[in-house]
Formats: structure tokens, sequence, C-alpha cells
């Protein structure tokens, strides 16, 4: 085996372990059920402020008609609403909802309790390393890529 194949073996072990800790920690959190990209779209809009719906598929790498669906999903159930766009009167925005900023607080609270739990459950060595991978995986993660 090369290095270059050991290394994209190494990247593609990397990353399934990555989605299925995500994926356990949103099966396990107490949340309201959300879909990853109903939960993509909140914190989009939490981080961005308001935004048109085309940009929202762009920026959660969705059809605009599945982000359609999407926010009229997060409007019934109150965490998102329909705006108009200041800057240009025939368009509208999405704006996140006092009661989508308060689920997102929750999902986050909840999700980062069940990942302590799981860190607290390691032993020192390897929670440290864990640890410090955070500051490498938040340089890699940033949108200045």
């Amino acid at each position: 085996m090369t290095v270059e194949q050991q290394t994209d073996d190494t990247a593609l072990d990397f990353l399934l372990a990555l989605h299925r800790l995500v994926r356990s920690l949103r099966r396990s959190a107490a949340g309201p059920g959300l879909h990853p990209t109903q939960l993509l779209v909140l914190v989009h809009l939490a981080e961005a402020g308001p935004a048109r719906i085309g940009e929202l598929a762009a920026r959660v790498s969705c059809s605009q008609p599945t982000a359609t669906t999407v926010t009229n999903g997060l409007e019934t159930a109150g965490l998102v609403r329909r705006i108009p766009d200041t800057s240009d009167g025939r368009a509208i925005q999405v704006q996140l909802t006092e009661a989508g900023r308060d689920t997102l607080r929750a999902i986050a609270k909840d999700q980062a309790g069940q990942l302590r739990q799981r860190l607290d459950e390691l032993d020192e060595s390897d929670r440290q390393v864990v640890l410090a991978a955070v500051p490498v995986l938040r340089r890699m993660t940033s949108d200045t890529r």
C-alpha cells in the first residue's frame, strides 16, 4: 500500500467516524427531531442573518425547491418567518425567530452534553488527544478556506 492510499484510507476512516459521531449525537439528543438540512438552515440564519431562499439553498447545498420545502416546515413550526427584503421590495428573506434561536440553543446544549458524557468515558490521554484536535478542526472548517 502506498502512502497516498494509506492517507486516503485514513481520511475516509476519519470522515466516517465523524459522521457516525454526529449522527449518534443527533439521535441520542432530546431535540425536536429536526432534519439535518433544517438544522443547517437554522444555523446559517443564526450566523449570517436573514437570507433569500436561493442563498439558503446555496449555503446548505440543496436545491431551491428543497430549501423552499425546508423553509415551509420551519415556518410552520414557528422557527423562521418570511420578511420583505429591504434591498428589493419584490423579494422575500427568511429570518430566524426567537423560537428558532431557542431551539438551536437547546439542541446545541443537549448535543454538547451528550458529547461531554462520551468524552468523560475516555481515559485521560484519549480525551486530551480529542480536545487537542479542536483548534485544528476549527481551522479546517473555517469559511475562509
